[in-house]
């Protein structure tokens, strides 16, 4: 997708990080379901340094942990910098998160992170530099507010499509945190006692929409006989599961399962952001995460349009953006975190 952010933001100094910049330099990392990106950026915010990543899939905490300090190690190193060189590293990841002690619970997307996990002092022993931990969402909406889509809106709901569905709420400027976990858009009821979500629920949005969710059912679809091409578009990127990439191939291609599938996930997603809007009166939406960006706006106006039913005031529906800063949010986001004091 192409990014329609401020090229600066994404782009090297032409003569490189001057010494005397180097104490600004900060790291920003975003830990998904599938992917790792971190990046290296300086006080204006350009990025100087990138590298991406797989997420593991299986093992523990710990093995999350090797892989988020190897992603900031190559963009250090793309950077001309040494981790513990950082002035301060933020990491924006799933799962209900204590920015004070750096603890995260609950990322069930993510391999040994049902329980807490001290993220933040782990990673900090592993790269030498001080850590700051938050949402992924959240961070990413931070970015955007001031960065991208939601630049300009007083007010606006951000959506998160990826592995899971993710949720944050910008009011008057600023990120609304409620009691630490509002804006979890995935976990809204699309459908009483209906499909089984990751969170052990019934229901939710993301049983419907996550990507997680979605490879479930292509699989139990496939495995009964239905035809597609997603999993031949997987094997032949030597991938071992359904990332948007192939989601996206797959539509391209007409597949019918694929397209059934994201089908139901559209009707889930205007269902649920009709309500939040009913609820909120938000100004805008801005849909990021992997599949978000990936499908891009075409997708969103889809949604939008199926949205419309939905709305108390279908007359005066809120605009339905793609998030300008694209698969950079989240690191980028994560990079301004670590402007905050640190945990760690």
């Amino acid at each position: 997708m192409q990014t329609s952010a401020s090229p600066h933001l994404f782009s090297v100094p032409a003569d490189g990080v001057q010494p005397q910049e180097r104490s600004a330099l900060r790291g920003g990392i975003d830990l998904g379901g599938t992917k790792i990106q971190a990046l290296v950026v300086d006080a204006e915010q350009r990025i100087v340094g990138s590298a991406r990543r797989a997420t593991p899939t299986s093992g523990g905490a710990g093995d999350v942990v090797d892989a988020l300090a190897l992603a900031l190690h190559e963009a250090c190193r793309a950077a001309h910098i040494a981790p513990h060189e950082l002035a301060r590293v933020g990491v924006g990841t799933p799962g209900a998160v204590d920015t004070q002690r750096g603890v995260v619970s609950n990322a069930r997307n993510l391999p040994g992170f049902d329980g807490a996990v001290e993220l933040a002092a782990m990673l900090a022993e592993e790269i030498d530099a001080p850590v700051r931990v938050g949402n992924d969402v959240g961070v990413a909406l931070d970015a955007e507010t001031l960065l991208g889509a939601g630049a300009g809106h007083a007010s606006f709901l951000g959506v998160w499509w990826g592995t899971g569905v993710g949720g944050g709420v910008v009011l008057n400027g600023k990120r609304w945190h409620g009691r630490g976990a509002a804006g979890e858009i995935g976990h809204t009821i699309v459908k009483r006692g209906g499909a089984l979500c990751p969170c052990g629920r019934y229901g939710c949005l993301e049983a419907y929409a996550g990507r997680r969710a979605m490879e479930e059912r292509a699989r139990k679809q496939a495995g009964r006989g239905k035809r597609t091409v997603l999993f031949e578009l997987m094997e032949k990127k030597g991938l071992d599961r359904l990332t948007s990439g192939v989601w996206a191939k797959a539509l391209e291609k007409e597949d019918k399962l694929a397209t059934r599938i994201v089908d139901r996930a559209l009707d889930a997603l205007a269902a649920a952001l009709g309500s939040s809007v009913n609820l909120l009166d938000v100004e805008a939406i801005v849909i990021g995460g992997g599949l978000g960006t990936r499908l891009g706006q075409p997708y969103a106006d889809e949604i939008a349009s199926r949205m419309r039913k939905h709305l108390f005031r279908p007359d005066a529906p809120p605009p339905v953006r793609v998030s300008t800063l694209g698969d950079m949010a989240g690191a980028l986001g994560a990079s301004l975190l670590a402007t905050r004091p640190v945990a760690v």
